[in-house]
């Protein structure tokens, strides 16, 4: 399997997660209770349209621009940073954490690729 395989497959792994975790952000009840355990029922609504952008535009940067894909990738980065740093405040368990981290790590791994690409 190729470089570009790779980052195509995980790049498809996370769009299509971070499109289904940002409607989830609207329309889950269980979603609406975890922003209200973190105590940020008010950054809810906006986490979900950040998750929506960076998975649309994700996957569409694979299509049309590799700087889109490495914006979108940068965002989802940092965006799931801040929400590892927010289990870890509320003092959740490592499997609580664990998916947190992972994206911010795959994410990481694609900005890195997208950025070989455009340079």
């Amino acid at each position: 399997m190729t470089n570009d395989n790779i980052v195509l497959i995980l790049s498809l792994i996370s769009g299509v997660s971070f499109i289904y975790y940002g409607l989830s952000c609207f329309k889950s009840r269980r979603v609406r209770l975890e922003f209200e355990r973190y105590g940020l029922p008010h950054r809810r609504v906006l986490t979900g349209v950040l998750q929506l952008l960076g998975g649309i535009g994700l996957l569409t940067g694979l299509y049309l621009a590799t700087e889109l894909a490495f914006s979108a990738s940068l965002g989802l980065t940092i965006l799931m940073f801040l929400g590892f740093s927010v289990r870890l405040k509320i003092k959740d368990g490592f499997f609580e954490s664990a998916p947190s981290l992972i994206f911010a790590l795959l994410n990481l791994y694609l900005c890195y690729r997208f950025f070989l690409m455009i340079s």
